[in-house]
């Protein structure tokens, strides 16, 4: 790929990041007021990230089974309202340790 195929590519994308972003600030003027449309877009930003990262969970790892077990410590450590550098952490200690032990076995 040549350089000027690179920057045009590169424009492309800067021009339709921007249009995504800035599109609902132009259409939408005033507050929303409906109360189903504002749910909606609240709940938004989480269905996405969980729609991201529950694939990359179950593949990041060699086996299935230290997968679900940092899950599992993700899960349980995040409803017991531990922070996320806490859970982040102990859950990937939780598939080290599972991993090891499967390899030991």
């Amino acid at each position: 790929m040549s350089l000027s195929t690179f920057f045009i590519y590169l424009a492309i994308i800067v021009i339709s990041t921007y249009l995504i972003r800035a599109i609902p600030f132009v259409l939408v003027k005033n507050q929303i007021q409906n109360r189903f449309v504002r749910s909606f877009l609240h709940y938004i930003p989480y269905a996405v990230l969980t729609a991201m990262t529950i694939p990359a969970i179950f593949t990041a790892t060699d086996s299935i089974i230290s997968a679900v077990a940092g899950f599992v410590v993700a899960v349980i450590l995040a409803l017991k309202g531990k922070s996320l550098t806490v859970v982040a952490l102990l859950s990937c200690v939780t598939v080290y340790l599972v991993e090891l032990a499967i390899r030991l076995i």
